[in-house]
């Protein structure tokens, strides 16, 4: 079944929400109202919370964290095959399965990538906006709050190349709000309300929208190591047969240069609609691969005057 959106109806709506959000964030303060504050003493310094994840991803998920001002990040993800292929695939180690990704930060608020999955050929794109970030002092701010939209393109050829087939079919959107919270200096929580759109599905009985809610959290253990989880539950009545909601764990190794996520998962894919939609592992049957993050990071451009926050 299609319920279309074209390419640029979706970057239209993506960049139309990201508007949406700078201009909530960026209405100015009364300058007589600032005046008054400075003149009562009332200014309180504004604490900000750091590291509340360690990268830009809790494994698959995208986390609050995001790319610093000119910063460049050059990300690899890596799936092998399912455990459950026994001695024969080596527990899954004769299959390769990649995401290859460079993410870059325009301001300290607002960051973009784009990506390449050999999983369903897959392209990607994506912006993330921070709207809100945890403080306390001056202000106090309980959680922190970003927005995340992607498009991703699937590029496999068409199963019936003699149908009538519309590039617009290949085409994905993803819209999600990322609410974090640091507890402790050890403990972080994050909410993300997910909502997944499908220009083609595989029969009318299925949805082309699909709902779902993420749950990730992490705990550092020492100053460089780190365990991580994530669940992703899809609403009632969503997925086709075979299709399960996608589960994950692993753990964070900062070596100063590089940050490695080492992790276990029962999705395949790398890309939302993927991994939201499309999960096809399960747990107790061994439907699980091994794999890993690597990210790696690069000053590309360093403001002239740094930001405050």
């Amino acid at each position: 079944m299609r319920s279309r959106i074209s390419l640029l109806k979706g970057l239209k709506l993506s960049a139309l929400f990201v508007c949406l959000a700078t201009v909530g964030y960026t209405q100015p303060t009364d300058p007589a109202e600032e005046d008054l504050l400075s003149l009562l003493g009332s200014e309180e310094e504004v604490n900000y919370s750091t590291a509340t994840f360690k990268t830009t991803r809790i494994i698959n998920m995208h986390s609050v964290e995001q790319a610093a001002a000119g910063v460049l990040d050059f990300r690899i993800n890596h799936r092998f095959g399912f455990l459950s292929g026994g001695p024969y695939e080596f527990f899954g180690l004769d299959q390769a399965l990649m995401r290859i990704g460079l993410e870059y930060g325009i301001t300290n608020r607002l960051m973009v990538g784009v990506g390449r999955s050999n999983v369903n050929k897959a392209f990607d794109a994506f912006g993330k906006f921070k709207i809100l970030r945890q403080s306390t002092g001056g202000r106090k701010m309980p959680i922190s709050l970003s927005y995340f939209t992607s498009i991703v393109c699937n590029s496999q050829h068409f199963a019936d190349p003699n149908a009538t087939n519309f590039f617009t079919d290949r085409l994905y959107y993803t819209h999600q709000l990322l609410i974090a919270r640091k507890f402790t200096n050890d403990l972080s929580l994050q909410l993300s309300p997910t909502f997944v759109h499908s220009n083609l599905v595989a029969t009318s009985s299925l949805p082309n929208d699909v709902y779902a809610m993420g749950f990730g959290g992490r705990y550092k253990l020492t100053q460089r190591f780190a365990i991580n989880g994530e669940y992703i539950y899809v609403l009632p009545n969503q997925l086709a047969a075979g299709y399960y909601n996608s589960f994950s764990a692993g753990v964070d190794i900062d070596t100063g240069g590089h940050i490695f996520q080492l992790q276990l998962t029962n999705s395949t894919s790398m890309v939302e609609p993927g991994f939201v939609t499309q999960t096809v592992g399960q747990w107790k049957k061994g439907g699980i691969h091994f794999g890993f993050n690597i990210s790696r990071v690069f000053t590309v451009h360093t403001p002239k005057k740094a930001p405050t926050e």
